[in-house]
C-alpha cells in the first residue's frame, strides 16, 4: 500500500485507540466522522485485508461468531501518522440529499414534501446529537468538530425551509 486513501486512514486512526473487530470500527466510524465522513461496512471489510497484507494492521485475537480482532502495527502508525501530515487535497461532499434535491423537479410535489419532511427529522436528530457531542467533547480538535457537526446539521435544516414543498 503506497498511499493511504482517506478510509484506510480512517480505520488505522481507530484503531491506535485498541484492537478492533470491523463491525466495531464501522460503528465507531459512525460515531466519530458520522457528520462529515461516511465510511461504510463494505469500505472497512475491503480496508482491512489490504491493510493486513501491507504489514499495516495484524489479526489479533478472534471473536465469537469468527469476527476478527485488528491491531494498528508500528509500520501502520507510522503510515498513518504519514497521511496526518500530508497535504490533504480538496473535501468532497457526497450527500445523497443533496443529490436528490438537485434532481427535485422530477418528483411530484407530494414525493418532495416527503423527502423534505423525512431529511428534517434525520437532520434535527442529528443536530441534537451534535449538540451533546460538543457537550462532551474532549480536547479543543474534538470540539471544533463537534460544533462543525451542529453547524452543518443547522445549515441542512435552513437549506431544506428554505425550499418550497409544492
Amino acid at each position: 500500500m503506497s498511499e493511504l486513501n482517506a478510509t484506510a486512514a480512517a480505520l488505522l486512526g481507530l484503531l491506535h485507540e485498541g484492537p478492533a473487530t470491523g463491525g466495531q470500527l464501522v460503528s465507531a466510524a459512525r460515531d466519530r466522522f458520522g457528520s462529515f465522513f461516511s465510511v461504510t461496512r463494505s469500505q472497512v471489510y475491503r480496508e482491512l485485508p489490504a491493510l493486513a497484507d501491507a504489514g499495516l494492521v495484524r489479526l489479533g485475537k478472534q471473536g465469537p461468531r469468527s469476527s476478527q480482532q485488528y491491531l494498528v502495527t508500528a509500520a501502520g502508525k507510522k503510515a498513518f501518522k504519514g497521511w496526518l501530515g500530508s497535504e490533504p487535497g480538496p473535501d468532497h461532499l457526497r450527500s445523497p440529499l443533496i443529490l436528490r434535491l438537485v434532481h427535485a423537479d422530477a418528483l411530484t410535489a407530494k414525493q418532495r414534501g416527503v423527502l423534505i419532511e423525512s431529511a428534517k427529522k434525520v437532520y434535527s436528530e442529528e443536530h441534537e446529537a451534535a449538540r451533546s457531542a460538543v457537550k462532551t467533547a474532549d480536547g479543543a480538535y474534538s470540539k471544533a468538530v463537534a460544533e462543525f457537526g451542529v453547524a452543518r446539521a443547522k445549515a441542512v435544516l435552513k437549506l431544506l425551509d428554505s425550499i418550497p414543498t409544492s
